[in-house]
């Protein structure tokens, strides 16, 4: 269908916003909200606070809820952005740790581990039915790029020095998030397994896709995404209930685990192992107490995944 939506001054949009139900006490910082973060991204803040549709409950309705006011949705935007940083935060941590373990395991093998098949897993080297390439190889061209286009003067002074290849534990400090956790779950089953351990998971498939659920959250926050009650695309396994620890608590919940807060579990999981002495876990807590439930209390931390008691949870004990 043609996209016909007009234009409309930030005036006009405070001036709608009005004539939907919205409370503005002061118009003049409102539209200046309006300015600096404009209506698209505000709208996904003020949709959890407009009316269910009675005729379809996954639709929603222009009108907003009685009592919902401009400034409940601006504090879930300010709850929102924190949680991001937040995440930030944590994932910089882990991040910088794992790509550490990788580069130490395989490099003492090999100080260009990275370029050889067969240290890698023959699912992540064989190309597809159907495919010209392996995923591996689709890898491989990625991380070409990541250091032929790097500015790092560590990579410039290797490269006029020695020229490439680059070794292991220089070539995996350009990695992105997305290329780690793809290249870890295309490690080979005990590799990963070590690794994994280390941070008191069983599994090393277990752990690939908490990386891959965590380089998810990444992206999200790097693009400065909607985050607090977002609908989590690329959900992680959880270990076996006895293996679980806290974790158990999201077994056999699906609204749970397809919520963001799961994720600040993995997070804090993590962060134990990595940085023990870190006060990150009693920021989060105190985030948390400072959810923005709004005006009338119409919105809960519950659609965050959060289930009830989980401040008493071992994992998040201060």
């Amino acid at each position: 269908m043609p996209y016909n939506k007009p234009w409309i001054s930030f005036s006009d949009q405070l001036l709608q916003l009005k004539d939907r139900g919205m409370l503005v006490e002061d118009d003049v910082a409102a539209e200046n909200y309006l300015d600096r973060i404009g209506y698209y991204r505000l709208s996904g803040y003020w949709y959890p606070f407009r009316q269910i549709d009675s005729t379809d409950p996954k639709k929603r309705l222009d009108q907003f809820e009685d009592g919902t006011h401009f400034t409940d949705a601006l504090n879930l935007y300010v709850f929102d952005k924190k949680l991001r940083l937040l995440a930030m935060d944590a994932l910089e941590r882990i991040e910088v740790a794992i790509r550490v373990d990788i580069a130490h395991l395989l490099g003492e093998r090999d100080a260009f581990a990275y370029q050889d098949k067969s240290f890698l897993d023959g699912k992540f080297t064989k190309t597809k039915k159907g495919k010209s390439t392996s995923a591996y190889d689709d890898w491989l061209k990625k991380n070409t790029r990541l250091i032929n286009y790097s500015r790092e003067p560590f990579i410039k002074n290797f490269k006029a020095k020695y020229g490439l290849p680059v070794p292991f534990w220089i070539a995996i400090e350009v990695w992105d998030f997305g290329a780690m956790s793809l290249f870890y779950a295309g490690m080979k089953r005990k590799d990963r397994d070590s690794i994994a351990q280390k941070y008191k998971i069983p599994s090393g498939n277990t752990f690939a896709s908490w990386l891959r659920s965590l380089n998810y959250l990444r992206n999200l926050c790097a693009h400065h995404s909607l985050l607090w009650n977002r609908n989590m695309v690329d959900q992680p396994k959880l270990p076996d209930a006895a293996d679980a620890g806290d974790l158990s608590n999201f077994i056999g919940q699906p609204k749970s685990t397809a919520r963001p807060f799961i994720l600040f579990c993995l997070l804090q999981w993590l962060m134990r192992e990595i940085c023990p002495n870190s006060c990150w876990h009693e920021r989060f807590r105190e985030h948390l107490k400072d959810f923005p439930a709004g005006a009338k209390q119409l919105r809960s931390r519950s659609e965050m995944g959060c289930p009830a008691g989980w401040e008493t949870w071992d994992l998040w004990k201060i």
